[in-house]
């Protein structure tokens, strides 16, 4: 099969590798209908994250799926699934408390599942998953679906329950005023979140007509393209002389933690879930003094899947607009260069 491999930084191919079967009980082997690159895929890119050999990459896709072990009760072959962006036994006292990015049996795409095996990335045309049952997510009465559905089936993955999870821990809702730093497709769904849990008004952060005008699609009130001090006196300007209750950080940097804590009102919450790229970014005296709550991290997607692809399927929610850009498999490189020039807000890839 041909996948996607990132040998170092700014250095990604399509190459061929074996094509994967079931090795455990627990397996199921998946025919990747759709994938793409994430924000996060960007960080070994461009040399933020070392690269020490050359690794498969990607971690969001959804297909069919192709075989299964032995072990498998709630799968059948021809299943359409959406794979959140880790591996999780759904069993352990972590997962059965809705954390599943901390599983006890934690694995990625891309590396190693629990028992030592390779596990396939996520940018390829199949893919063994391990312990199948518990990871993999069933979308009930569709088998193919059309180019919107698969899109927005798709953010599923990673970015809209990441966007979620960024709302609910800056307590988005009825009465509340947000604010979203970063433009990027997780903060597009950030924006969309908030406004599926009840914002009074959201001011998303932009600087880039495409971005804003997808911002106001899914729900934006303002869009502030200012900065710094200059942000901050814009968002406290829009919202009567205060500012938001609720803030979400959707970056992953110094600058952006900076501005997220600077647009949030005393008492108010942020809810952070940008990768860390930064230094030092919490500065425990300012949130001590100003009693902001702070919350986030890695969005357990696993945990979010069901509830949000009810509302995908009957569609309440489209998040699947933040793909602007489809490209075939075999023009990955072109997919992440695409994505680090910032010529596109997410690239979905068809095998």
């Amino acid at each position: 099969m041909r996948a996607t491999i990132i040998h170092a930084p700014g250095d990604i191919r399509v190459e061929d590798r074996d094509y994967p079967t079931v090795q455990l009980p627990t397996d199921a082997v998946v025919k990747v209908t759709a994938s793409c690159v994430c924000g996060s895929d960007l960080w070994p890119y461009r040399g933020v994250r070392p690269t020490r050999r050359p690794t498969a990459i990607g971690h969001e896709f959804i297909g069919t799926v192709e075989s299964i072990g032995s072990g498998i009760i709630g799968l059948a072959v021809g299943d359409l699934v959406i794979a959140p962006f880790v591996i999780s036994c759904g069993a352990c006292p972590q997962c059965l408390n809705g954390v599943t990015v901390a599983c006890d049996h934690l694995a990625g795409w891309g590396g190693k599942d629990d028992t030592g095996l390779s596990v396939d990335g996520g940018q390829g045309q199949a893919v063994r998953v391990p312990l199948a049952d518990s990871t993999l997510v069933k979308v009930p009465g569709i088998t193919e679906p059309d180019d919107a559905l698969r899109k927005s089936l798709l953010t599923l993955s990673d970015v809209m329950a990441t966007g979620h999870h960024a709302a609910l821990a800056a307590k988005a809702g009825p009465g509340r005023t947000v604010v979203v730093v970063g433009d990027g497709a997780v903060g597009l769904c950030g924006v969309l979140a908030a406004k599926r849990l009840g914002a009074e008004r959201i001011i998303a952060m932009s600087r880039h007509a495409d971005r804003q005008a997808i911002a106001r699609e899914f729900g934006a009130t303002d869009i502030v393209a200012e900065r710094g001090d200059d942000g901050v006196a814009r968002v406290r300007e829009l919202l009567g002389g205060v500012l938001a209750d609720s803030v979400l950080e959707c970056v992953g940097t110094k600058e952006s933690m900076d501005q997220a804590l600077n647009c949030t009102r005393p008492g108010g919450a942020l809810g952070f879930v940008g990768v860390p790229t930064g230094g030092s970014e919490v500065p425990l005296r300012y949130l001590f003094d100003t009693n902001i709550s702070i919350g986030g991290g890695m969005a357990p997607a696993r945990t979010y899947i069901p509830e949000l692809l009810a509302d995908v399927l009957d569609g309440t929610i489209n998040p699947g607009r933040v793909f602007d850009v489809v490209m075939p498999l075999e023009e990955a490189a072109e997919a992440y260069r695409a994505m680090d020039e910032r010529r596109a807000i997410k690239v979905l890839l068809t095998p």
